[in-house]
């Protein structure tokens, strides 16, 4: 039987955080940390943070919902969404984005 609990507070989840590579950073320091928790089929379930800063991203196909945190996530096509606690994102494969971070991001990610 699969496991049924993946986190119990994924708000406090311990996360080891590191550096992105510095191609990608474009303002700060900004360190990113994940965690997959699981599987659904062929999905995977995960939880990621980043910290203030801001860095560019190509996504794979994702929904993600902001447990925790501020920021932007702006698209090649001008989009520009903000972030904080209860937004839910749809991203696309290969779509280039920009992440500014105000406050350490945390959210949970279905790929």
């Amino acid at each position: 039987m699969p496991q049924r609990l993946l986190a119990d507070d994924a708000t406090r989840l311990p996360l080891e955080h590191e550096p992105l590579p510095a191609d990608e950073v474009l303002d700060g320091a900004p360190t990113t940390a994940v965690r997959t928790l699981g599987t659904v089929g062929d999905v995977e379930v995960g939880v990621w943070e980043m910290s203030a800063g801001t860095a560019r991203d190509t996504e794979v196909d994702e929904v993600f919902v902001v447990l925790s945190g501020s920021g932007t996530v702006e698209f090649e096509d001008g989009e520009r969404i903000l972030l904080a606690p209860g937004t839910v994102v749809r991203l696309s494969v290969g779509e280039r984005t920009r992440w500014t971070v105000e406050e350490p991001l945390r959210k949970v990610w279905i790929a």
